[in-house]
């Protein structure tokens, strides 16, 4: 997992908290931005924390305020959760209750950082690797007007959002990236694949790919997701 780029993350960069918003969370200003930077928010997988993901930032385009959030719930020694999981034989059920309360944290989240930051509020891109791709998919799908794109790593699309999902009008050319392990032993590929087939009987810009890794970030998925956030940067300009 991502963990792995974690200790040259820290030698990079300067966190920052403000304790004032709804989620505990690291922040990296950017180092080449003019007027409001984009926004980026990191979201984590379950058992982790917010140190995980920012472990990625130094791979990640420096035009962006990067800001990796904690999710609220505890889970296990020094992790924490965006919502209960239960592994059942057919199907992975979730905390609906648990998963609407952090949905409805993170969206108040995504406008008071931006705010907080001096962040651009038309300019916020959700990145989630396994449950934190989940609560981002939930977000860019049900409340679309506030983010401008989505990147989901080894993730799922809950069934439980397919009832909420924006009009198609709002989705119209909204761009997710979806990447999966074809290995992945904790969320098979069929997961990502899912998620892909429900995204394009929508109207929104979809980049799918495979990976042969497993349930992780790897040095390719990560350069292609990087690329992709980079390539939306450029998009704004056109």
């Amino acid at each position: 997992m991502a963990l792995l780029y974690l200790r040259h993350a820290q030698r990079k960069s300067t966190y920052m908290e403000a304790t004032s918003l709804p989620l505990a969370h690291l922040v990296r200003r950017p180092t080449r931005a003019v007027g409001a930077a984009p926004l980026l928010i990191l979201l984590h997988g379950i058992g982790s924390n917010e140190e995980d993901l920012m472990g990625l930032e130094p791979y990640l385009d420096e035009r962006f305020l990067v800001v990796s959030a904690r999710a609220p719930h505890p889970y296990g020694w020094g992790g924490y959760a965006w919502f209960e999981i239960q592994w059942l034989p057919d199907r992975i059920a979730i905390d609906r209750a648990q998963a609407e309360q952090s949905r409805d944290l993170l969206v108040r989240f995504i406008g008071q950082a931006a705010a907080a930051y001096g962040a651009d509020p038309a300019r916020v891109y959700l990145m989630g690797f396994s449950q934190g791709a989940m609560i981002s998919g939930w977000v860019a799908l049900t409340r679309p007007e506030l983010v401008a794109g989505a990147a989901l790593m080894s993730g799922r699309l809950p069934e439980e959002l397919r009832e909420q999902i924006a009009d198609p009008e709002q989705l119209t050319g909204k761009p997710f990236l979806v990447v999966h392990g074809t290995r992945d032993e904790l969320l098979p590929i069929q997961n990502g694949r899912a998620s892909r087939d429900l995204l394009q009987r929508l109207p929104v810009e979809l980049t799918y790919r495979e990976y042969p890794m497993g349930h992780e970030v790897s040095a390719q998925s990560l350069a292609d997701v990087s690329a992709w956030l980079t390539e939306r940067l450029a998009k704004e300009n056109t």
